[in-house]
């Protein structure tokens, strides 16, 4: 936050207002509110959003009628319709709405992107983009939703190596995929939930082709199956 002057952080907002008081305590952020107060306040032109997947609209939807501008984190909302609601209510109250990732912007998808540019490669016809672990049950000390709707790893990190794709290869116009859940329920191994059952919602393994505009072609798998794996996470 030094590096950015004009920017403060006004307050810190949460639907448990305890925990939001434990986090504004913690970072040093002078004042803690309820969501309602947090719109109101004529003092807060932009909201951080970075409640779970499945209240990412509803609370950006909620800063967008209050006039606020919104960075959300990843994913925008877990549908195509919420998606399209909050571009459209950002247009009609004329605020800007970002989302997480930004990673793209970073020094080493950006080199990436000059090789491209350069030449040095040739013209980029196929990619791969791959993200494979045994989910979050056995280090994560509240895994569960992870495994409840918004969550599952598409949600999870799909987003990173979908942005990253369409920073270097272009706009995508066509996608096929399909999913699969391996194990229905899981066991938290991690503490403080420690043998508790998680009942899987969502797809835990994805496979997707993507057509992109200038023709290439692109496969994206990410699972929360897989232990252990050689493939390259992004490869071009």
């Amino acid at each position: 936050l030094p590096l950015y002057p004009g920017l403060e952080v006004m307050a810190c907002s949460d639907i448990d207002i305890d925990r939001a008081k434990s986090r504004a305590q913690e970072y040093g952020v002078s004042k803690y509110c309820s969501v309602e107060q947090l719109l109101s306040d004529p003092n807060v032109d932009i909201v951080l959003n970075l409640t779970t997947p499945d209240a990412h609209a509803q609370v950006s939807l909620a800063a967008i009628a209050a006039g606020k501008h919104v960075y959300n984190e990843k994913p925008l909302a877990i549908d195509r319709e919420d998606g399209s609601a909050i571009l459209n209510a950002a247009r009609s109250q004329g605020v800007r709405v970002g989302c997480a990732p930004d990673t793209f912007l970073g020094g080493g998808i950006q080199t990436c992107r000059g090789l491209i540019d350069a030449g040095e490669i040739g013209r980029p016809f196929a990619a791969i983009g791959f993200f494979a672990s045994h989910g979050h049950e056995s280090w994560h000390p509240d895994p569960a939703f992870y495994y409840q709707q918004g969550g599952g790893p598409m949600f999870d990190l799909g987003p990173y190596y979908l942005t990253c794709l369409v920073a270097l290869l272009g706009p995508i116009q066509r996608v096929t995929g399909s999913y699969t859940i391996a194990t229905a329920k899981r066991t938290i191994t991690s503490e403080p939930r420690h043998g508790e059952i998680i009942t899987v919602e969502v797809p835990t393994h994805v496979s997707g082709i993507l057509e992109f505009a200038d023709g290439a072609v692109a496969i994206v798998i990410t699972s929360f199956d897989v232990w252990a794996s050689e493939l390259p996470r992004i490869e071009i």
